[in-house]
């Protein structure tokens, strides 16, 4: 793909995400919390997120393995921390989920194109159309690589942890619902969301690219209309209880 090219398409994808932010604050999507049937057949919840998340799995792994870069200190670094998170998120999270939730397919095979899509973001520029001369090992050093790698695994730690805090709300056999008060909820009601928004912020950082700035705005697109919709979940069931806590941003938001 020419440079160019590329660029329209980092475009193209920036325009969409603008229009999923603005249209996910009026339509909540449908899975976890707020499936309803008006979504149409679902699957097994463990199976989506396999069927959703593996994709740009297997994408990153033939890019970098076709690419020219594959044993270049730099890139090969890259395509660890990218696949350490979705290895975790496609073949770890969804075998920890408990109970017997369902997502949609519609649902679930919008986030197969998103991933696709964004594999192919990640890869082609980072192991085709970065200049050779950009990621020596001498970027390993740089503050970005520094920053951004201790933003990356912050928000990687802070999202786990969440989760962790998620599944282990209800002892076995209770239904009742709870508000997650441990960790980064003691200030927002979508601590998961927050850490990967870290997450990918050093992501965008560490590569210093286009396309990981694309991938953050994806993020922010997708996760913070959903962290309102739950924040407001939340209050119309637990009201005062929620405090003064925010959505998604401590403090802020």
């Amino acid at each position: 793909m020419e440079q160019e090219t590329f660029r329209i398409f980092l475009g193209v994808m920036s325009i969409i995400a603008l229009f999923v932010f603005i249209a996910l604050y009026f339509i909540k999507a449908g899975y976890g919390m707020f499936r309803t049937a008006s979504w149409g057949f679902s699957i097994n919840n463990k199976l989506a997120w396999i069927l959703m998340e593996a994709p740009v799995f297997i994408v990153m792994v033939i890019l970098w393995w076709n690419s020219d870069r594959y044993h270049l200190l730099v890139p090969l670094i890259f395509f660890l921390l990218f696949q350490l998170h979705y290895f975790q998120r496609a073949f770890i999270f969804p075998l920890l989920l408990k109970g017997k939730g369902r997502m949609p397919l519609a649902i679930m095979l919008m986030g197969v194109v998103f991933n696709l899509l964004n594999g192919f973001m990640q890869g082609e520029w980072l192991f085709y159309l970065a200049p050779a001369t950009l990621y020596t090992p001498a970027w390993l050093m740089t503050p970005q690589f520094i920053i951004g790698v201790l933003l990356f695994f912050t928000g990687m730690a802070i999202n786990w942890y969440s989760d962790y805090i998620i599944r282990h709300l209800r002892k076995p056999g209770d239904t009742r619902h709870y508000l997650p008060s441990r960790g980064m909820y003691r200030y927002v009601t979508s601590a998961n969301y927050f850490g990967e928004i870290v997450e990918w912020t050093g992501w965008a950082i560490l590569t210093w690219s286009l396309s990981g700035l694309v991938f953050l705005w994806w993020t922010v697109a997708n996760l913070v209309p959903r962290a309102n919709a739950i924040w407001h979940h939340y209050k119309e069931e637990f009201g005062d209880e929620v405090g003064d806590r925010k959505r998604v941003f401590p403090f802020l938001y």
